[in-house]
């Protein structure tokens, strides 16, 4: 997929070379961290960035494990026009009012300095090792409109309206898609028409993102989170019906939508690709697999599509020294399935393997191109402990925890204070099992938008899965009176393989 041209190419370049003269001496590794609606982002950055100040139980993380990291801690960082991270208010709400922060809306970025000791006889002999690493954190919906840069306005509306009439999304986009049939795309322009249309087609965006339905493909990102740009001529724009053969009439509504849309590629897409996108060296894409699997077929497929545009996107392939200071590449991606302390130990790896089915194809092609791709089941901060009890004289498996006030479960309706006990259900052993289901849901004689089509695409898959939003945990305190870091589920796997190499 082409997504710069060469006047794009030489101002990335120019850029790289600019930042790699401002870290001469002190090597800098950029890690982006993005994830879908309600993926843990901002919750992922906050335990990673805690756990390394705070000497946090990392066994699996090598330096950790041997003895090797000697300090991290927080540095001003490079770019002074990104908004900065908000680390301490983020650990201020998970650890002294044990709530969970909110969603990563826009950009942002912090560096953390980590000062080790070298693996190597020679390098201790050299002295102490420095690692910069800036981190970059950006939401999801950002990654999914990247592929609008190969596609003209004419090839989006086509598929976009084509995916609105899919069985679990016809209902919730019917009033745009009823409002498409009383306008003609030939007729002069109207800013009334333009308004409307635009305000029916986000409104469909965003209940097709819900937790009703999950889903996942809601391109362009913008018009979920504005930000600034909200009423901008370049963010009120919809997709169209095709008009097929011949041009569209001058002064149009589909060449003012058009427009518009060129115009979004141009003031939103291509700077996010070119100043930030582009000077990535590794990248973490969370997933919440779970919320999909509990939304049911259509979900999980949507997902499934979403990750492979997602990493077609990325510019992965081997780093080298002169990669890094031209023509950068990420040579290392994880893709995490979180929230794993929803469930029992025992479907940890059974998260896993859900998740690497989702990517088998997309992964196969950033393999290819020279990127190491690593799939983990993790939990930033673990809400939950485990515990065996007894029913009916039998022994089950379950959760410790305490729901976020509101949470509803078997009629009780929770005030965020008190602990329960929850069996989460077992995810199936073999992940081809689940998808045999989910590519089978819909019967072949259903047709479009008609009850049984609805009904498959939104059965639940795993019925026994049981899902509560738990509150971030009290921090664990030692005989010794030391309060402890943020615990975790494998975050420290997740650190190793993301700048293990680096830390050498």
């Amino acid at each position: 997929m082409r997504l710069t041209s060469l006047t794009d190419e030489a101002r990335i370049a120019l850029d790289n070379v600019t930042d790699f003269a401002s870290t001469l001496g002190s090597p800098a590794l950029r890690l982006g961290v993005t994830g879908l609606a309600r993926a843990g982002k901002t919750v992922f950055i906050t335990a990673l960035v805690h756990n390394l100040i705070h000497g946090g139980r990392l066994p699996m993380f090598e330096p950790v494990r041997s003895r090797r990291l000697t300090s991290a801690a927080l540095k001003p960082q490079v770019h002074d026009e990104v908004p900065t991270f908000d680390y301490r208010g983020h650990v201020k709400k998970l650890v002294e009012t044990r709530i969970w922060p909110e969603s990563t809306r826009l950009i942002s970025e912090m560096r953390l300095t980590i000062n080790y000791e070298s693996a190597s006889f020679l390098g201790r002999k050299l002295g102490r090792g420095k690692l910069n690493l800036d981190i970059v954190d950006y939401p999801g919906e950002w990654l999914l409109d990247l592929p609008l840069l190969s596609k003209d306005y004419r090839a989006w509306s086509r598929e976009t309206i084509e995916r609105a009439r899919y069985p679990a999304r016809r209902s919730i986009a019917r009033p745009w898609l009823e409002h498409l049939v009383t306008i003609d795309p030939s007729d002069p322009a109207d800013e009334e028409v333009a308004e409307t249309t635009h305000r029916l087609f986000s409104g469909y965006l965003a209940a097709a993102r819900a937790d009703a339905h999950a889903l996942s493909m809601v391109p362009p990102g913008r018009f979920l989170m504005p930000g600034d740009l909200a009423g901008s001529p370049a963010l009120t724009f919809a997709p169209l019906p095709v008009v097929e053969g011949g041009t569209v009439p001058k002064g149009s509504l589909w060449e003012l939508m058009e427009r518009r849309y060129e115009a979004y590629k141009d003031v939103v897409v291509r700077p996010f690709f070119r100043t930030h996108f582009a000077r990535l060296d590794r990248q973490v894409v969370l997933v919440d697999v779970l919320a999909a699997l509990n939304a049911g077929p259509a979900a999980v497929l949507d997902l499934e599509a979403a990750l492979a545009e997602i990493l077609a996107s990325f510019r992965p392939g081997r780093s080298s020294w002169l990669s890094s200071v031209v023509t950068r590449r990420i040579d290392r991606i994880l893709f995490a399935a979180t929230k794993a302390d929803h469930l029992h130990h025992t479907s940890h790896d059974r998260l896993e393997a859900i998740l690497g089915r989702l990517l088998d194809a997309a992964v196969a092609r950033a393999s290819f191109a020279g990127a190491e791709v690593d799939v983990r089941a993790i939990a930033a901060v673990r809400a939950t402990r485990e515990a065996t009890v007894r029913r009916n004289g039998e022994p089950l498996e379950c959760i410790l925890g305490v729901p976020q006030e509101g949470e509803v479960f078997d009629g009780r309706r929770y005030g965020g204070t008190e602990e329960i006990a929850l069996f989460p259900g077992d995810l199936p052993e073999d992940p081809d099992v689940l998808f045999e289901r989910v590519h089978n849901s819909i019967p072949d004689d259903a047709s479009v938008g008609s009850a049984a089509a609805r009904r498959a695409a939104t059965e639940t898959l795993v019925p026994e899965l049981r899902f509560l939003r738990f509150r971030p945990p009290k921090l664990e305190t030692t005989a010794e009176g030391t309060t402890l870091s943020l615990p975790h589920i494998r975050l420290d796997r997740a650190l190793d393989f993301l700048i293990g190499d680096k830390l050498a």
